[in-house]
């Protein structure tokens, strides 16, 4: 099968898994804030910063460079598992011992024993980071598929039982834990392949060189990215870490279904023309500017339709999320822009990528440290501000990799988000005139927005003849050319 048949299926598989995922814990969580309050979410939102540290030891680093090694074999692959295994544990001791001071940092004495239970999730998952990375370099997305979702529905089966029987924020712990379990027993069978007891120093050194740079610049970004909730857990009550772990969660759902697929497909697809610069930046044109037309409208449409979507979905007890969900929503715009660092991993250029991270999150957090002077919305406000800053400076950087300019990126991109917040501005405009007053249901507000809102936010896209619209219709009509952005293989 050649390079573009088989990403082309791997999008499809991928699409269809991410989408499969979300939708699993989007209706968890839904039936989870029924039963749990938002305190109950936000002693688990306190523990995010640590989670999504273990998480990203697991994804990042030496798998990375696993993905980019054209010719990795079992010796490869038996050093990376082992070297996890032993990372895996290292954290969790770290971690379990570090316990009683994260909790008294919160003063939440409970979150001892919540930590050090949770934390067994990443010795669990070290067990499938080789075997995910060898599905994902495969491009084979169907067997992943096939493995989560049973993974998502057990666990989620789980913690909304324990949530019921009034477990509180001990069922989400239970609930991560055993998907965690499922997901590796599930891979061990499906995977089709088993470790060896190899632990080869020199090709340590060759993935531990590419690898390294790319943990510490994930480091960095996960850091950066669960400070808020950090901050907040520390200065604030938490209800409010509930309230913005949740509003973030939902802003996520349309964000990780499409840059997430995306992301997972295009990284080996690049990195096999990672030398022919003018391929390579038609491809990663072509991607981002879908990702761009189909986000930018969404997450407009949410925060307009913001209060009706959150009473329905999660109750009047989280209708004070309402503001915190639209600001996510606005800053989330931009976040998928961010796929432009995996130029530079294609590039092989993770000192960059190291180096910028550093800097970037240097200036960002101390940006945060001084908008806690004015409350959790001044948090929120520094966060969109960043963002906006933050892609600038990745787009001068890794253009250069590709002679892809800011100003080119920008002239290809802004059309589809302009487009989409003008036309909010309109639909929020005839919501608050009309519907707002009116005595109708939410689910009619909703649908009636939405479809006014999509409406005409495609016909202008026809109209202004915006080039992903018409690469999206060519795609579908299964006529595009790829040949300029890909190398048949």
């Amino acid at each position: 099968m050649s390079l573009i048949k088989k990403a082309v299926s791997g999008l499809g598989w991928t699409f269809t898994q991410q989408f499969s995922n979300q939708f699993i814990s989007f209706v968890v969580s839904i039936i989870l804030a029924r039963f749990l309050g938002p305190a109950e979410f936000g002693l688990i939102g306190m523990l995010g910063i640590f989670i999504a540290i273990g998480n990203t030891l697991m994804d990042s680093g030496l798998t990375s460079s696993l993905i980019r090694t054209p010719d990795a074999d079992q010796r490869d692959y038996s050093t990376v598992f082992m070297i996890n295994i032993i990372g895996s544990v290292i954290f969790y001791l770290i971690l379990y011992f570090a316990a009683p001071l994260i909790a008294s940092f919160y003063k939440h004495d409970i979150l001892t024993a919540l930590i050090r239970v949770y934390a067994l999730t990443f010795i669990i998952q070290a067990f499938v980071g080789v075997q995910s990375t060898r599905l994902t370099k495969k491009l084979n997305f169907k067997t992943q598929l096939l493995i989560q979702i049973p993974s998502l529905l057990g666990g989620g089966i789980l913690g909304i039982t324990l949530a019921k029987l009034g477990y509180g924020a001990w069922s989400l712990v239970w609930m991560s834990l055993f998907q965690s379990l499922i997901s590796t027993i599930l891979h061990w069978i499906y995977a089709g392949w088993r470790p060896s007891f190899i632990l080869d120093k020199k090709l340590f050194k060759y993935h531990y060189g590419f690898g390294y740079k790319v943990a510490i610049s994930s480091l960095v970004q996960t850091f950066y990215t669960n400070i808020y909730a950090l901050i907040i857990g520390r200065y604030f009550s938490a209800v409010q870490v509930g309230l913005y772990t949740r509003s973030l969660g939902l802003r996520q759902l349309p964000i990780s279904n499409l840059s997430t697929a995306i992301g997972k497909v295009s990284f080996p697809m690049l990195s096999s023309i990672s030398n022919e610069d003018a391929r390579l930046k038609a491809a990663y044109k072509r991607l981002m500017q879908q990702l761009v037309f189909w986000i930018s409208p969404f997450l407009i449409l949410l925060a307009v339709i913001a209060s009706p979507f959150i009473r329905i979905l999660l109750g009047d007890k989280w209708l004070s999320a309402v503001p915190y969900f639209q600001i996510l929503c606005i800053a989330g715009i931009v976040y998928p822009l961010r796929f432009n660092l995996n130029i530079l991993q294609v590039k092989g250029r993770s000192d960059i990528l190291m180096k910028l991270e550093i800097v970037k999150k240097s200036y960002g957090i101390a940006a945060v440290i001084a908008a806690i002077q004015f409350g959790i919305f001044g948090l929120l406000y520094c966060q969109l501000l960043l963002d906006v800053l933050e892609f600038f400076v990745n787009s001068f950087y890794c253009g250069r990799m590709i002679n892809y300019s800011v100003k080119e990126q920008v002239k290809d991109f802004s059309p589809s988000i302009s487009l989409a917040a003008v036309v909010g501005v309109v639909a929020w405009s005839l919501d608050k005139r009309f519907f707002q007053v009116s005595n109708i249901s939410d689910i009619i507000r909703i649908l009636a927005v939405s479809l006014l809102y999509m409406t005409v936010y495609l016909i202008f896209s026809l109209l202004l003849k915006i080039p992903a619209l018409y690469d999206f219709k060519k795609i579908i009509g299964k006529d595009i050319n790829f040949k300029q952005a890909v190398p048949n293989s």
